[in-house]
């Protein structure tokens, strides 16, 4: 049994995609780290921006909620909405193991990193509303658009059935 090489790069996750045949634009940017910075790069490029969560529960198992930007979300309550016990952020260490990106990176294009799909992925409803979606490249120098069509057909390829959850629509979604 060969080992593997470790998780995908940018290069590997672009090359992915032409190679299922999935669409994208990918607009170069300074690092962007936090959802809040670079209002101005967001403006100019079309589609729901996301923000990603890495989590892990008390029972060890871990979580990625890829939401709309401005979707609130609430810690204590999302175990209720999404079927996990208590819930807390991911170590860095843990990120790296299960999704091959570092804080900062976190993206739903990360999955293809988790071919044994040990992290169990929540999207937003609010997100998938917009006609295209915006992530991370598994770098945060760049975002890269799909179409919704086209981020549907990326999760297909890579075997996930995405639990989605209308964030904005439950009570008590009002703390981040």
């Amino acid at each position: 049994m060969t080992e593997p090489l470790g998780p995908m790069g940018r290069a590997e996750l672009e090359a992915f995609l032409v190679a299922h045949d999935i669409p994208f634009v990918t607009y170069e940017h300074p690092p962007v780290f936090r959802v809040e910075e670079g209002p101005e790069l967001k403006a100019r490029i079309p589609g729901g921006h996301s923000k990603n969560l890495f989590l892990k529960d008390q029972k060890g198992q871990l979580w990625l909620i890829s939401a709309l930007g401005d979707t609130r979300i609430d810690l204590k309550a999302a175990p209720a909405w999404i079927g996990s016990a208590r819930l807390s952020f991911g170590s860095e260490e843990r990120l790296w193991e299960a999704l091959g990106v570092r804080p900062g990176s976190v993206t739903a294009l990360a999955l293809v990193n988790d071919p044994d799909q040990a992290v169990r992925f929540v999207l937003d409803a609010a997100l998938m509303a917009h006609d295209s979606v915006n992530f991370h490249p598994l770098t945060n120098d760049a975002t890269t658009n799909l179409t919704r069509a086209a981020f549907l057909k990326f999760l297909e390829v890579t075997g996930r059935e995405p639990v989605i959850i209308d964030f904005g629509g439950l009570s008590g979604a009002a703390a981040s």
